[in-house]
């Protein structure tokens, strides 16, 4: 069992008190194709963005299951807040599991999110395919001639929150090897700039645009790590935000659908349609799925937490995908319930409908989730007939 901390309650009290301002701003990212600027310094105002810097580095400690009851929260006030951040805080909480950055950088980079530095890792390529997927990355890495610094030229997508990050974690391929390794860029390094492309019609105000990098030297003191497969496929349950952020949607679909049957009382009907069979029954159907669906997520969190050793992988796909489905079912009854009213551009239940079917394209996609999933049942009962066949010889 996971005990909360006392700072993670406090924690989730401040979100709460910022939940209703975050929903009545959310319509103008889309109006505006803008970025949830104040959302962020809110967030930094009230210690969050280091909530996952591990405590002897000046942060809050927090703990997987504390930080996706956080962004489940950031969520259900605005989509595109709390995956902008989820990344920065991921990136953050898988730190603290592995210490895989040298000391020099570690100490460098949780001064700088101490004062409010945010940072993403920036992978996905044009064309290139997803790196889950095995994609190498076509940005190139040249080790210059006096062997101090890097040169690296590219382009990434879906960089999200763009306009506020400080650093990046860039993927690139070293030139003349095999090899490709992660590098730690500026944003104020020459030669890296931020195309404004992203024109998603879901949860446009991550602002996922393209970096661009242009002959950016990098000090070779900055190379974080070779993409080995050993640390390609360490344990990563802060990914877990993700199916958290779309659990936080649909669960604010859920309260406005709610509040609306209890309170429409058409004229014909004289009492509130929350009293029919009918809408109790969707009511209960999204009800089922809000439970099982965050006692899939939070179980899985809390057995990962508990068991420091234990292989996950497959879990996780299978949360994400679990919940990004029932995601999309739950938003898809709050709109029948409320009808063809939820279609209105002043309602927030399109957003809602739009942003959690986002959820389809975040890693790991359906497809590879299924494929880990058949891949251990398999290996497990492989593993079953053959002690079977031993015990009978």
């Amino acid at each position: 069992m996971i005990t909360y901390t006392d700072q993670y309650k406090q924690m989730l009290k401040e979100l709460k008190k910022l939940t209703p301002d975050f929903q009545r701003r959310e319509p103008q990212l889309d109006e505006l194709s803008s970025f949830p600027f104040k959302n962020v310094k809110e967030l930094k105002e009230i210690g969050y963005t280091s909530f996952t810097l591990p405590k002897e580095y000046g942060g809050g400690g927090a703990g997987l299951s504390e930080f996706l009851r956080c962004q489940e929260q950031i969520a259900k006030g605005c989509g595109s807040t709390a995956l902008s951040i989820g990344w920065h805080m991921g990136t953050v909480l898988e730190f603290g599991e592995h210490r895989q950055w040298n000391e020099q950088m570690a100490d460098f980079l949780a001064e700088e999110i101490r004062r409010g530095a945010l940072i993403n890792t920036a992978a996905s390529e044009k064309n290139a395919g997803s790196p889950l997927r095995g994609a190498k990355p076509t940005t190139t890495a040249v080790l210059s001639s006096d062997g101090n610094f890097y040169v690296l030229t590219g382009e990434k997508t879906f960089t999200s929150a763009s306009p506020v990050l400080d650093y990046f974690f860039v993927t690139a391929s070293i030139e003349g090897e095999e090899s490709t390794a992660v590098f730690l860029l500026s944003r104020r390094s020459k030669g890296v700039s931020i195309h404004e492309t992203w024109d998603s019609v879901a949860l446009r105000g991550t602002a996922s645009h393209d970096l661009v990098l242009e002959s950016v030297e990098v000090p070779v003191s900055h190379l974080v790590e070779f993409s080995t497969s050993e640390n390609m496929n360490r344990r990563k349950g802060w990914l877990l935000h993700i199916p958290a952020c779309y659990l936080g949607i649909a669960g604010a679909a859920r309260d406005y659908a709610v509040k609306f049957a209890a309170e429409y009382v058409p004229t014909s009907l004289g009492k509130p349609i929350g009293t029919l069979p009918s809408m109790q029954r969707q009511i209960g159907e999204m009800e089922v799925m809000l439970l099982s669906s965050r006692e899939f997520l939070y179980s899985i969190a809390a057995q990962y937490e508990q068991n420091p050793q234990g292989d996950y992988q497959s879990d996780i796909a299978a949360v994400k995908t679990f919940v990004t489905n029932h995601a999309i079912s739950i938003v898809d009854l709050a709109m029948r319930i409320v009808g063809a009213r939820s279609l209105s551009e002043k309602n927030p239940l399109h957003r809602y409908y739009q942003h959690v079917r986002a959820g389809l394209h975040n890693p790991p996609m359906d497809d590879i989730s299924f494929k880990m999933l058949a891949e251990k049942a398999l290996r497990e009962m492989g593993r079953n007939n053959i002690d079977q066949f031993a015990k009978c010889k």
